[in-house]
């Protein structure tokens, strides 16, 4: 009898130990999931990116990131209980372009940028913290470059923007950003040019 036991908990180690040092390698893989800080005047927003939910998209944002593409833009739209948005490589300081392209809402527009990513729609919906591409209205496969960060549940744009993250920490930066006074003549856009500096975690 004693050597049934015996042999019965040589067998489960056996077996067991092969599962657990798998388990552990898993843990320590999500240990090193990629995050984003974006740096602003106002503070750090740290952003948990979905490489699983939206991998062409993380996989964009990050090459722009690291190509130093974000550096110096700003968040040209900015509005308190709905969201804050950026990313055109038109808002940089001396760049001699503007779109101009909505009167009475925002300056900056969608710019036509040389690639785009097709879109993956997922079920995570937009609430509070999400950050999500933007993109032209008409063309789910139009994102490049501009990104919005959601600033209250917002169930009317699931399934129609790419949610790639998540705001880990930070929103209340957020919040400061979109109670800027705007300009006179884009109520959207904050008076004060908020530039960010976007770099990746690994």
């Amino acid at each position: 009898m004693k050597g049934r036991i015996a042999l019965f908990f040589l067998l489960f180690f056996t077996l067991a130990v092969p599962f657990l040092a798998i388990a552990e390698e898993g843990a320590g893989d999500s240990k090193r999931e990629k995050r984003a800080i974006i740096e602003t005047a106002y503070g750090n927003l740290e952003i948990r990116l979905f490489p699983d939910i939206a991998p062409k998209h993380v996989e964009n944002f990050v090459r722009l990131a690291k190509e130093g593409f974000y550096d110096g833009t700003i968040f040209h739209e900015a509005v308190p209980g709905f969201k804050i948005q950026g990313g055109d490589p038109y808002t940089k300081a001396n760049s001699g372009k503007y779109t101009g392209c909505c009167p009475r809402k925002s300056r900056y527009g969608l710019t036509i940028l040389p690639w785009t990513v097709p879109a993956e729609f997922s079920r995570i919906p937009h609430k509070r913290g999400i950050v999500s591409m933007a993109r032209f209205e008409d063309d789910p496969d139009s994102a490049s470059s501009q990104f919005f960060i959601v600033l209250k549940d917002s169930g009317s744009l699931d399934g129609k923007y790419t949610v790639f993250g998540e705001v880990a920490s930070g929103m209340e930066v957020a919040d400061r950003i979109a109670a800027l006074p705007k300009d006179e003549d884009y109520p959207n856009l904050p008076e004060e040019r908020v530039e960010m500096k976007v770099r990746i975690l690994e």
